[in-house]
């Protein structure tokens, strides 16, 4: 195994900032991959490759867990389209009021699965009750806020991963669950077989607090560096 910066374990690695909200726009992501950049000749290496990967904002919320579980196994040109029809079928708002009061066949006819109903079913009881507090999740840990979003049904570690990201913005996200993000970072490091989940996780503990970033950059890499 392969890593830029040999010297560096766990234990002294830079601090993990759990509030830091809103710290993944573009600013953000070039100043964190310009910083990993001079510490990291593989990733000064894909940046010269590829450029800098895009802000991918959201707004944070009801409707952008419904998002991400309409996205889970299905191509990005797909849930974008089921993402549509759903939003049209809801009459334009993507509330839980809304969907609470949408008939399953409604919901099916926009192209969700029987299994991605449920989860949406499960999401809306879960915001109604309280058991997710939507509006609390900005003030929790990533720790917490991935427990929060986990304990509802469909919701994995991949999309609590997704939602701190994308919507919170927090900057040192690393979802080792994706496969894409561990083939990048494995071609990153000049590897010769795709790392696993665990040693995606370990090989990435020096480049904390940036690992959001350094996401964006493995993806990008992924789909547009030349084999």
């Amino acid at each position: 195994m392969y890593s830029c910066f040999p010297h560096v374990s766990k234990a002294t690695a830079d601090p993990v900032p759990h509030l830091n909200n809103d710290q993944l726009d573009t600013g953000a992501i070039q100043q964190a991959l310009d910083e990993l950049a001079a510490r990291c000749p593989s990733v000064a290496a894909a940046l010269a490759a590829v450029g800098y990967p895009s802000e991918r904002r959201q707004e944070a919320g009801f409707g952008a867990l419904v998002r991400i579980a309409v996205g889970q196994q299905v191509s990005t040109k797909a849930a974008a389209a089921i993402a549509t029809r759903l939003e049209a079928a809801l009459g334009g708002s993507v509330t839980p009021d809304a969907i609470a009061s949408t008939d399953d066949a409604s919901l099916r006819g926009a192209g969700l699965s029987a299994q991605k109903l449920s989860y949406l079913r499960a999401l809306t009881e879960a915001v109604e009750s309280g058991q997710l507090p939507l509006d609390a999740l900005p003030a929790l840990t990533d720790a917490d806020a991935i427990a929060r979003i986990t304990a509802v049904k469909g919701f994995g570690v991949w999309s609590a991963h997704m939602y701190l990201m994308f919507s919170l913005g927090r900057p040192d996200i690393w979802p080792v669950g994706d496969l894409a993000i561990r083939a990048g970072f494995g071609r990153l490091l000049g590897l010769t077989e795709r790392p696993t989940p665990k040693q995606t996780d370990v090989l990435a503990e020096p480049y904390r607090p940036y690992r959001s970033a350094l996401a964006l950059l493995c993806w990008k890499f992924y789909s547009e560096a030349p084999l």
